[in-house]
């Protein structure tokens, strides 16, 4: 199973401890807060790769802090969370789910279960977290085919979302310009130039660079190269 900090937040005492002694026992770094301002200092101070949330929390509900890292994450919960509660309406359910909550559990539950629950989801965002580059400035999905820069929507043609994901995939890699020619139009280089590869990446590169933020090298006499 893969290790990793685990968020805890969960007032009651005697849970929390036994929550944070199973993941330990697991392998991984249990983090506990019994409410959502604790929650909240241990979030920003501490990180974590999944928070396990209790709804019912002295200072207000769950479905705040779950909001809130949607919110600090441009609207995506980067931060994967499961919900741990004894709240087992089905309103409440299907509003976790709304708010990003990747799994809902009713109390009391299963220790085996949840352990099986949490390495579903860490598999999950490890196996996603390869289709995802985010630097503060860009931010790519290659599964949603969006990009970001900073912040704002970046419209990319189709032929330079296939240029970012031949780069993406291939980090540090020399790309030669005959494999980019091959790989990005059919027929490769017997039906189009470099000419038109340099086109694209110098369009490419003005929508995504700038001076501080420069991702793509030209190789000289060869091709090209992700340098972040």
């Amino acid at each position: 199973m893969p290790g990793g900090r685990i968020l805890v937040v969960e007032d009651d005492r005697e849970l929390a401890e036994g929550i944070a002694w199973m993941l330990e026992k697991e392998g991984f770094i249990p983090l506990v807060a019994r409410s959502l301002s604790e929650a909240g200092r241990l979030h920003r101070g501490e990180g974590a790769d999944l928070v396990l949330l209790d709804v019912n929390l002295p200072d207000g509900e769950g479905f705040d802090f779950c909001r809130y890292l949607a919110e600090s994450g441009g609207g995506r919960s980067r931060t994967p969370v499961l919900f741990l509660t004894a709240r087992d309406l089905e309103e409440d359910m299907l509003k976790g789910y709304e708010l990003g909550a990747q799994d809902y559990v009713t109390k009391p539950f299963s220790m085996k279960v949840l352990l099986k629950k949490i390495d579903v989801i860490l598999r999950r965002e490890k196996k996603d977290a390869g289709q995802i580059f985010d630097d503060g400035h860009l931010r790519l999905d290659l599964l949603g085919a969006k990009a970001e820069v900073e912040g704002r929507p970046c419209p990319v043609t189709p032929t330079e979302f296939r240029l970012l994901k031949e780069f993406l995939t291939h980090k540090g890699q020399l790309l030669t310009y005959d494999l980019l020619l091959d790989r990005l139009w059919e027929g490769g280089s017997q039906i189009v130039d470099r000419h038109a590869l340099t086109v694209n990446i110098g369009r490419l590169r003005g929508k995504i660079e700038d001076e501080d933020h420069k991702y793509i090298s030209n190789v000289y006499g060869m091709g090209y190269q992700w340098i972040r």
